[in-house]
């Protein structure tokens, strides 16, 4: 079971979920929309067959002035882009074979238009296989761009191990686009000898210059986070860095350019966190009892590279984080998911009298059901990361209550 508490008999579900079919436990019932897509895959695959068998049964069956050189012409060229190149292959010699049949089948092999009708099937056979040759290329090359791209994420975003400095940690991206991977979302999380510390941004823009700005970003933390001693110092840290990158980026970004991020501090054993909040969405802490708080701090700066508009000092603030308190921080490809009427979907309230039997069961959960919310549509990447605090709290633990 990936979920325990209120709503663990009912597979996690809030009211108005679809409920899943008796027996599957807490797996949904399979979605109309993807047997609809399967089985439209599956008869699309079969038409160059279908085509082959209409065309000869036209051919056969009306006089010889009228011909289905366009149905034996189009079952290769469509074999092209969804079969091998031996399926391609086939399907090309099936409808140079299939012509040739019915013309000796009716005695008109030797006409100059059934001559013409087998020569154009022919021709256009042998172009389907080069279709298919091309095609096969652009495939191998776009899996190479995707492994390389995943081995990117991995080495921008890796993902960190299940316990840091006591605490359970687990850490999630989810591209808007399925089969993408790294784009604006960030996230890193450290020991020091300051505690466990932590990064949660959204950096404006896609492409290859957000993809630049993420790497400054995290590159920047895993220094400042274990050299400075305060948070503060850490976000202008941050602050400083992507300064010196907006310098050289062209155009719109580098005037434009910032981040959003949140920074947390989890001192070691104080059963506290320390917020720095850089114009992004607000943390949650999920309680054992399952109430869920907001980590709203009093005084939120401007996002990381907007220095120059004004001066807003950092003060990091301090809440309570008791012991089996999970913290959930995340950016906005979560809090704006949309359903189907526009609305927004909210964590705090979703998650709210749930709980869960680990970080990673918590933050798989919400990827799941944001996916579902939003209809699979989502127009945001979303990066997550959630700290579970040992279940043996501090005597004597001070700190702002989070609101509910």
């Amino acid at each position: 079971m990936e979920e325990e508490g209120p709503y663990a008999r009912a597979g996690g579900r809030l009211p108005g979920d679809p409920v899943p079919d008796p027996g599957l436990g807490n797996s949904p019932a399979p979605r109309p929309e993807g047997r609809r897509i399967s089985y439209t895959r599956a008869v699309v695959r079969r038409l160059p067959v279908l085509l082959l068998i209409a065309a000869a049964l036209y051919d056969y069956l009306t006089p010889a002035d009228f011909t289905a050189a366009p149905l034996f012409t189009a079952a290769p060229l469509m074999a092209a882009p969804l079969y091998s190149r031996r399926g391609t292959v086939l399907i090309g010699l099936a409808s140079v074979a299939v012509v040739l049949a019915v013309h000796i089948r009716l005695g008109i092999v030797h006409d100059t238009d059934a001559v013409t009708e087998t020569a154009t099937v022919a021709t256009v056979a042998v172009l389907a296989v080069l279709i298919n040759l091309l095609v096969r290329r652009s495939s191998e090359q776009l899996a190479s761009a995707r492994e390389i791209a995943e081995a990117a994420q991995r080495a921008v975003l890796p993902q960190p191990a299940e316990r840091i400095g006591g605490f359970e940690i687990a850490a999630r991206y989810e591209a808007a686009q399925e089969g993408a991977f790294i784009g604006g979302d960030l996230y890193a999380v450290q020991d020091t000898p300051h505690g466990v510390r932590l990064v949660v941004g959204d950096v404006r823009g896609k492409g290859m210059g957000a993809v630049a700005a993420v790497a400054v970003v995290i590159g920047a933390f895993r220094e400042a986070a274990e050299q400075e001693a305060t948070l503060e110092a850490v976000a202008q840290r941050l602050e400083r860095a992507l300064a010196r990158e907006g310098t050289r980026r062209e155009g719109l970004d580098a005037f434009e350019g910032f981040t959003t991020a949140v920074l947390a501090e989890l001192p070691h054993g104080d059963g506290v966190v320390r917020i720095v909040d850089r114009g992004h969405p607000p943390p949650l802490l999920l309680h054992v009892d399952g109430t869920v708080g907001t980590l709203q701090v009093r005084e939120p700066a401007l996002p990381l590279g907007m220095g120059e508009l004004g001066v807003w000092p950092d003060r990091a603030e301090e809440f309570a984080f008791p012991g089996g308190a999970t913290l959930l921080v995340h950016t906005d490809g979560l809090s704006e998911a949309r359903d189907s009427r526009g609305d927004f979907y909210d964590p705090a309230a979703r998650l709210a009298g749930r709980t869960f039997r680990s970080p990673e069961a918590l933050l798989g959960i919400l990827a799941r059901e944001v996916r579902r919310y939003s209809g699979g549509w989502m127009t945001d990447d979303m990066a997550m990361i959630a700290v579970r605090h040992p279940r043996s709290p501090s005597p004597g633990v001070t700190g702002r209550e989070p609101s509910a």
